[in-house]
């Protein structure tokens, strides 16, 4: 038997683990899941022969080197700053590698070690980073191989909620870590580049430069820019390009409510707030805000943001009883930003019966001979239910699928690496669609940011 040890058992792996046990029999695969949470565990796989569960902690180094020694591939599904112990290990025995996360400096610092023991380090293999870069590049290519010069590229991701789950003024709830919904478009400015200018929007007013995508059968969204546009201009191969702007995706009035929290100082991470755990949710609000002797803190915030009373902005606040003297902070020495991440946990947990959604969107601009041609990519993927989601879908088929190539011999290129090559994505990309997860494309006019086209 050919032995997967899966390390890591979150939100994202319930795909995953279903992909691989469907699969075990035919591939003659055995599964280990390594965790220090076995419960979960046990209640997704129950009593499956070819399943062994075990309690792993990353950081006893005994315990992980004997699991990876007994494995012939790796999935590591840890938060993104574990990975790298688990790569050197794998280095050491000679196993390959497979996250959905971000090759971190540490990760990139092992490529030559990996290439010299022929290993795969397969990384960004989830949905963003992931299907994002399959679905880019598959396009791309086409669009070079016939020729044609690349002169604009978008690229926007959200997760969300299904349309008969979203019930609330807001349009959003939390379908992955709140802690990063807070804290979105912090550390710098964002940088994209548009029709050859370098473009910068500093965090303060990120949420208000937004624009306007349209996805069929689903309406309107809009989008703000992610912090680093550029970050793979190199890697797509895109130098001579001059519009290149990533970026996040939420329903139209959700970035000009946000900017609320931002302009008061509430989603700041850098300092703690004394007494914190014995305020109420008002109380919070209010040390945002003047004193007054008179004033309301109500009257204080709408008049410091000039919102009028009947602006829905207004109305999304009250949504969240962020005004309550009842509810208390109870987080002893916290931020703001995990203050208020409590406060939103309250109204955006998605309920028992809700279904979250991933959208993504790509406009790809080029020429060829001498004309200018677009293409609108998209893709919607609706959850099931809460233990298999479509951020699980999305995240854990690709992680899945991309192991199984790898143990197969399909995808043979070594190195650390993320999917952009048609040895990766081809394979995967066409398995993706037999599990509903497939990209809508139509040939729209260009106009690039010039409504005239001049």
């Amino acid at each position: 038997m050919r032995n997967i040890l899966v390390i890591g058992l979150g939100k994202s792996t319930t795909y995953l683990l279903k992909y691989l046990l469907d699969k075990s029999q035919s591939e003659n695969l055995h599964i280990t899941i390594g965790d220090l949470n076995t419960e979960h565990a046990k209640k997704l796989v129950g009593q499956h022969k070819q399943v062994d569960i075990i309690q792993l902690d990353v950081f006893n180094e005994e315990h992980r080197k004997q699991a990876i020694q007994k494995a012939d591939i790796v999935i590591s599904m840890l938060p993104a700053r574990f990975h790298i112990e688990v790569a050197k290990d794998c280095i050491a025995f000679n196993k390959n590698m497979v996250t959905a996360s971000y090759i971190s400096p540490e990760m990139q610092a092992l490529d030559e070690e990996a290439k010299e023991k022929r290993l795969i380090f397969m990384n960004e293999i989830g949905v963003d980073p992931g299907i994002d870069h399959m679905s880019a590049m598959q396009v791309i290519d086409r669009i070079r191989a016939k020729g044609g010069k690349m002169i604009l590229f978008e690229s926007f991701t959200g997760g969300l909620v299904a349309p008969e789950s979203d019930n609330n003024l807001w349009n959003y709830k939390f379908t992955w870590n709140p802690r990063n919904v807070v804290t979105a478009g912090q550390g710098g400015a964002a940088k994209f580049l548009q029709e050859g200018t370098y473009k910068y929007i500093p965090y303060n007013r990120l949420f208000r430069r937004t624009e306007f995508i349209d996805i069929e059968d689903y309406g309107r969204f809009e989008v703000y820019a992610n912090r680093d546009s550029l970050k793979y201009q190199n890697v797509y191969g895109l130098n001579d390009i001059k519009t290149l702007y990533r970026g996040t995706i939420r329903r139209v009035g959700f970035s000009r409510a946000w900017n609320i929290f931002v302009a008061l100082g509430m989603t700041d991470d850098g300092y703690t707030i004394d007494d914190s755990e014995h305020m109420s949710y008002r109380d919070f609000i209010n040390s945002f805000l003047p004193y007054s002797p008179t004033d309301s803190v109500e009257l204080k915030l709408r008049h410091q943001l000039k919102i009028d009373q009947d602006d829905i902005m207004w109305d999304k606040l009250l949504e969240l009883d962020i005004f309550s003297s009842t509810k208390q902070v109870e987080l002893k020495k916290a931020t703001p930003a995990q203050i208020l991440q409590k406060i939103l946990m309250d109204s955006w947990t998605l309920d028992k019966e809700d279904r979250d959604m991933i959208v993504m969107y790509h406009k790809f601009g080029y020429e060829l001979n001498g004309e200018k041609y677009q293409i609108d990519s998209s893709m919607v993927v609706l959850g099931e239910n809460q233990t298999y989601t479509a951020m699980s879908k999305t995240v854990g088929l690709p992680v899945a699928i991309a192991t199984l190539a790898i143990l197969n011999g399909k995808i043979k290129t070594p190195g650390v690496q993320i999917p952009i090559t048609k040895e990766v994505y081809t394979p995967i990309l066409k398995e993706l669609e037999t599990y509903g997860i497939q990209f809508k494309e139509k040939d729209v006019p260009y106009f690039g940011y010039n409504p005239l086209n001049i």
